[in-house]
C-alpha cells in the first residue's frame, strides 16, 4: 500500500458499472461496463456475470456505446442499444454466444428495448418527425459538405442541454414482431411518449405522455394504456400530476407509478402510487412518508441509467423502490396498506436494482465512499448480502482513499443540517491545511455517501473538503427541499456558511486563512453569491454558473419555467427581484480571486452567464481567469470528454494551489 491519493489522471483507469439486470432464472446478471479507452474516449460494452461463481464474461466487443441491456423472456437472448451501425439501434446477441445482430434500422435510430412476456415481440422507442414513417431506414452517414442553413423554430422549448437544438422529432413507441419482422407504430402526433411496458399477458402496453394542447407549458404527464389487438388507447389519469415509469402488477390489475402533483413546483417530492385499472382509483402509497422516492444522490462516476420505477412483489401486495433519505439512497418496500420498511440500508447510494419473477434475490449497484460503483446481490428480505464485483480494486488498493466523516449540526434557526468533511491525504497532527467548501447543483439534489472522484483529487493535493446539504436539498423532507424557493441567497447561504463555521470550530487542522469555495450550476450561483457577500474565502472556482437571473430566463433551456418555479416570479412581473438575487449585481464587492469554468455548449446555464461575470470582474481589474470548454455541455464534470474532465480538475487544483497553498 502506497501513500498516494487519487489523482485526476486516475479517471482514465476507472471502470463504471451500470444497469444490472437479473436473468429470468436468477442465475446471471447482464450489465454495462464503461471504460475510457486508449483513445481517451468512453467505450461501453455488455458484460454478463454468474451470480454464484461471480465469474464475469465480456459479451460485446468494440469501441462502441452499448447500453440498456435486457433479457428475452426465456433468457436465451440479450437485447441492447448500440451505435455500432452509426446511429443508436437495437441489437440482439444470443446468450449462448456468437455475433450481435441488428434488430432495428430506423432512419433516426431506436432505444429502450422492452421484451414481451411471450418473447415474440419487442417494444422500442423511436424518434420521428411529423413527416417520418417507420419504413424509412438508416443510411450510412457520409461526410458531405452541407450547405449552411439557418436554424428556424416556432417552438418555445427549442433547445435542450442534452440534445442541442431541437430537430423537431418526437419520441414514439413501435412494436416489432421478432418472428416476422413486422414493425408497427403504436403512437402518433406531435408528442413525446416514454416508459413503455407490456402487461403480464402481453395484450396491452402502458406508457406516459403529455398529450395536452400545449405540452411546452403544461408539466403533467399522464398514463395511457393501449390494447394491442384493437389499437384502442385509453387515458388512465386526469392531467393534473407528473407520472413516470409505470409497472404492471403480476396479476395485471394495477399499475405502480412514480410521480407528484407539482404542489411545490420543481421541489415536489416524488411519491409511489398505485393505479387500479378496473376502477381507475389512484392511491398514493407514500403520502404519509416525508421522503423523496427516487435516487437524488450526486456523484461524478456516471452511475445514472434511467428510472426503473416501483417493482411489484410477486404476491401483488407490495412495491420495491429507491428513496433518498439523510444523504443515502436505499431500497424500500411499501405495502398497499402504506406500511414502509427499509430493505437495504447503509451509508451509500444504491443507484440501480432489478429482480426476476420468482424474486429469490435482488441484484443492485452501489456507490459509497470506498466503492466508485459495484454490483451486489442479496435475498429478497435484504439479508445475506454478497458483493459480486470489485471493478476498481486493482486501482484503489494502491491509493490512500480519503474517507468522509459525516456530522449533524444546527442551522441558525435550530434546524438539523447534515454535512461531511474529508481530511487531506497524509494529514499530520499539529499541522494546518487549506479547506475547500463544495456546493452541489440542483438545488433539489443531494450530496451523499457516494464516491466523488473530484473530492478525492482535492484531498490527495492536500486540501480538506467540506460538503453539505443546505435547505433546498433532497433527503430531509418536503418542507426542507421547498425552503429555498423564493429565497435563493437567503436560508441556503446561511446554511453553507454555518457549516463552514461549524467545521472551523470543530477541526483544528483547518487554516481559517486558507479557505476556498467551488460549485457547479446552482452551486456555481451560490459560489458567485458568496464571494459577493463575504471575503472569507481566499479563492473561488465557479463552474457552469448562474450570474444573472434576468438573462437566464431567456437563454436557459429551462429558464422560462424554472425562474418562476424557483423564484416565484417572472421577468414580466418583478424584474427587480430577479436582479436583487443575481450575483452580477454584487460584483463590485467581489475581492476573492475567481476562476470561471464554463462549457461552450451549455444550454442549461449558457456560457453568457460566465461571460457577463468575467467581463464585469476584468473591467474592475479583479483577479479572474476564464476557461471555456469546447464541444461540452452542462454535464462536463460527470459525462464530458475524459481529457477535458482532466483539464477541468487541473484548472481547479492549480487555482487553489496558487492562492491557498
Amino acid at each position: 500500500m502506497t501513500n498516494n491519493g487519487v489523482s485526476a489522471d486516475d479517471l482514465f483507469e476507472f471502470s463504471f458499472l451500470s444497469d444490472p439486470q437479473l436473468s429470468p432464472d436468477g442465475s446471471w446478471v447482464v450489465f454495462i461496463k464503461r471504460v475510457i479507452n486508449g483513445e481517451k474516449k468512453y467505450q461501453s460494452n455488455v458484460f454478463v456475470l454468474h451470480v454464484d461463481s461471480k465469474e464475469v464474461t465480456r459479451f460485446t466487443q468494440g469501441n462502441f456505446s452499448d447500453t440498456q441491456p435486457r433479457w428475452s423472456a426465456n433468457g436465451k437472448d440479450i437485447f441492447f442499444t448500440s451505435n455500432r451501425s452509426g446511429r443508436q439501434q437495437i441489437w440482439r446477441i444470443a446468450f449462448s454466444g456468437g455475433e450481435a445482430t441488428q434488430v432495428t434500422s430506423f432512419k433516426r435510430g431506436a432505444s429502450q428495448p422492452v421484451c414481451s412476456p411471450d418473447g415474440k415481440q419487442l417494444i422500442v422507442t423511436v424518434p420521428l418527425t411529423k413527416s417520418d414513417n417507420l419504413e424509412e431506414k438508416e443510411t450510412k452517414q457520409e461526410a458531405t459538405e452541407d450547405k449552411i442553413q439557418p436554424y428556424i423554430t416556432t417552438k418555445l422549448h427549442y433547445k435542450s442541454d442534452m440534445s442541442g437544438f431541437s430537430d423537431e422529432t418526437f419520441q414514439h413507441i413501435a412494436l416489432i414482431d421478432l418472428e416476422t419482422g413486422t414493425e408497427t407504430l403504436l403512437t402518433d402526433g406531435a408528442y413525446d411518449h416514454h416508459y413503455p411496458v407490456f402487461s403480464p399477458d402481453g395484450t396491452h402496453v402502458a406508457y406516459t405522455a403529455n398529450r395536452s394542447e400545449d405540452p411546452e407549458q403544461t408539466f403533467f404527464s399522464d398514463i395511457y394504456q393501449l390494447n394491442l389487438a384493437t389499437k384502442d388507447t385509453e387515458k388512465l389519469t386526469t392531467s393534473d400530476k407528473r407520472f413516470r415509469a409505470p409497472q404492471y402488477s403480476p396479476d395485471g390489475t394495477k399499475l405502480s407509478l412514480l410521480g407528484d402533483d407539482l404542489a411545490f413546483a420543481g421541489s415536489t417530492l416524488t411519491r409511489v402510487w398505485s393505479l387500479d385499472l378496473a376502477t381507475r382509483n389512484l392511491t398514493c402509497l407514500t403520502s404519509e412518508w416525508d421522503a423523496e422516492c427516487s435516487d437524488m444522490a450526486i456523484n461524478d462516476m456516471g452511475t445514472g441509467a434511467g428510472d426503473m420505477g416501483a417493482i411489484w412483489h410477486k404476491a401483488n401486495d407490495a412495491l420495491y423502490f429507491l428513496a433518498s433519505e439523510q444523504g443515502a439512497t436505499n431500497l424500500y418496500r411499501v405495502t398497499l396498506e402504506k406500511q414502509i420498511t427499509k430493505v437495504l440500508g447503509g451509508k451509500r447510494q444504491v443507484y440501480a436494482f432489478s429482480t426476476n419473477k420468482d424474486q429469490a434475490q435482488f441484484v443492485y449497484a452501489v456507490s459509497q465512499s470506498d466503492i466508485p460503483g459495484d454490483l451486489f446481490v442479496s435475498t429478497f428480505s435484504g439479508d445475506e448480502e454478497q458483493r459480486l464485483t470489485a471493478a476498481n480494486e486493482h486501482l484503489l488498493q494502491t491509493k490512500a482513499l480519503a474517507i468522509p466523516e459525516d456530522f449533524i449540526f444546527k442551522a441558525n434557526d435550530g434546524t438539523d443540517l447534515q454535512g461531511w468533511i474529508i481530511k487531506p491525504v497524509g494529514l499530520k497532527e499539529g499541522e494546518s491545511y487549506p479547506l475547500v467548501l463544495e456546493i452541489h447543483g440542483g438545488p433539489h439534489a443531494m450530496y451523499s455517501y457516494a464516491f466523488m472522484h473530484e473530492f478525492q483529487v482535492l484531498a490527495s493535493k492536500g486540501y480538506g473538503v467540506l460538503f453539505m446539504n443546505p435547505r433546498g436539498s433532497h433527503g430531509y423532507g418536503q418542507q426542507y427541499v421547498d425552503a429555498v424557493r423564493g429565497n435563493y441567497g437567503g436560508v441556503d447561504y446561511d446554511d453553507v456558511m454555518t457549516a463552514l463555521d461549524y467545521a472551523l470550530d470543530t477541526y483544528d487542522w483547518i487554516d481559517p486563512m486558507r479557505l476556498g469555495v467551488t460549485g457547479g450550476s446552482y452551486g456555481g450561483f451560490m459560489t458567485n453569491w458568496i464571494i459577493g457577500h463575504t471575503n472569507k474565502f481566499k479563492a473561488a472556482v465557479t463552474q457552469r454558473s448562474i450570474s444573472n437571473w434576468i438573462s437566464f430566463y431567456g437563454v436557459s433551456d429551462i429558464g422560462y419555467f424554472f425562474t418562476e418555479w424557483e423564484h416565484k416570479t417572472t421577468i414580466m412581473e418583478d424584474p427587480d427581484e430577479l436582479w436583487r438575487i443575481s450575483p452580477l449585481r454584487y460584483v463590485k464587492h467581489v475581492q476573492t480571486p475567481l476562476l470561471i469554468l464554463h462549457s461552450e455548449n451549455d444550454y442549461r446555464c449558457p456560457i453568457e452567464q460566465g461571460e457577463q461575470l468575467y467581463v464585469a470582474l476584468k473591467q474592475q481589474k479583479k483577479p479572474t481567469r476564464f476557461v471555456r470548454f469546447p464541444n461540452s455541455n452542462h454535464e462536463l464534470s460527470r459525462s464530458g470528454d475524459p481529457s477535458l474532465r482532466i483539464v477541468r480538475l487541473s484548472e481547479i487544483t492549480n487555482w487553489f494551489d496558487q492562492y491557498l497553498q
